[in-house]
């Protein structure tokens, strides 16, 4: 019931931003929303839990954290923008006049549907804890949160620094994180859900793991890592030579 529940509060403000997007003519509203839609979540499970315990108590304050800041990231770095290239492109696929419904279903549902989807560790954490005793199992996945969220913020930091800098156009950015791994915050973002997924198997939710799972399949091999690699590698003449001096995803020291 409580996964119903979660799950008709998110399409209930999909649709909202649905319809924020028909004027707009801009559906990269919705990238903004992708954290702060977990954190919704979250906080449903939290408040139709009728005890809250320390595990849940952490996890609402970690996914709040990081998901409120990736929002917020994402929401200045698109804000005045026009609409993200991806979208431009299946606007002009399915037709202009006819897109406004079409994204409802390709963009808006199937968002909120892969956040239902990934956040279920946060349903097995607050279905499956019944003490306020934490074990091994959570000291390990906070340790991997706090790694992941290290990873994601400074990675975002650092990037938004080097693109204000003029003479970086066209550079490639190697130094900082970014000198152990080609992308530092998808990195730090995949830890950070395979530390919720950690949660959730130290509350006794064994199978739910299986939504960071698709979270980490997701950032490497569909909308991050491996779509970002191809159009680097197009536009940056410099990229190949950094492809094989740094690691694409798993922090480790540059190759001489």
């Amino acid at each position: 019931m409580d996964f119903l529940i979660a799950s008709s509060v998110i399409l209930f403000l999909m649709v909202i931003l649905w319809l924020v997007s028909i004027p707009l003519k801009n559906v990269s509203i919705v990238d903004a929303f992708w954290g702060m839609g977990f954190v919704v979540v979250n906080l449903t499970y939290f408040l139709l839990e009728p005890l809250s315990y320390t595990r849940t108590l952490v996890v609402l304050a970690l996914v709040s954290i990081w998901g409120i800041r990736l929002s917020a990231y994402l929401l200045k770095r698109n804000y005045g923008k026009e609409e993200d290239f991806r979208y431009q492109e299946f606007r002009r696929h399915y037709g202009i006049n006819r897109y406004w419904w079409v994204s409802f279903f390709q963009v808006f549902i199937l968002q909120g549907s892969l956040i239902m989807i990934v956040s279920l560790p946060l349903f097995g954490i607050y279905g499956e804890t019944t003490s306020n005793e934490l074990n091994s199992i959570d000291y390990i996945a906070l340790l991997c949160w706090c790694i992941g969220f290290l990873f994601e913020s400074v990675g975002d930091y650092q990037l938004t620094k080097f693109k204000k800098n003029p003479a970086n156009k066209g550079a490639i950015l190697n130094t900082g994180l970014w000198r152990y791994t080609r992308h530092p915050n998808y990195f730090g973002d995949a830890t950070v859900w395979f530390s919720f997924g950690l949660f959730s198997v130290a509350s006794g939710g064994y199978w739910h793991f299986i939504g960071a799972l698709v979270m980490i399949y997701l950032i490497i091999n569909i909308s991050g890592v491996a779509m970002l690699e191809k159009s680097l590698k197009k536009t940056k003449p410099g990229y190949r030579a950094y492809v094989e001096s740094t690691n694409a995803f798993i922090p480790w020291f540059p190759k001489k």
